[in-house]
């Protein structure tokens, strides 16, 4: 085998790697589940969950959620993040407490940001 052979293939070292051989059930394409919490105006706060595995119902999971919790919420479609559950209030370990009990996630896959 000659020299010219072994560098016929081309190697690109920026080429995103593709790791989908093992994909777990709850998780998206980011890898984790995040859920933060934002401060609105005064007291106000505002939970947000993303990167949940798209094969899962948003909708229903949001009004489990809700009925749950006893707070409002929507679906919101982000054109970078794909779409975000938000809930009314700093809800973030009843979301990671509720995802867990339920078995979408293990508690490894959830990521709790904020305060």
């Amino acid at each position: 085998m000659s020299e010219i052979d072994v560098l016929s293939v081309p190697f690109d070292p920026f080429k995103e790697v593709d790791n989908s051989t093992e994909s777990t059930p709850g998780v998206g394409s980011q890898g984790a589940v995040h859920v933060r919490v934002q401060q609105r105006n005064g007291r106000k706060g505002l939970t947000t969950v993303q990167g949940i595995n798209k094969s899962f119902s948003y909708n229903k999971i949001l009004k489990d959620l809700k009925k749950e919790f006893c707070c409002n919420g929507n679906v919101v479609v982000d054109l970078e993040l794909g779409q975000v559950i938000q809930l009314q209030g700093d809800q973030r370990k009843n979301v990671a407490q509720f995802l867990t009990q339920r078995g979408i996630l293990k508690k490894e896959q959830i990521k709790l940001h904020g305060y």
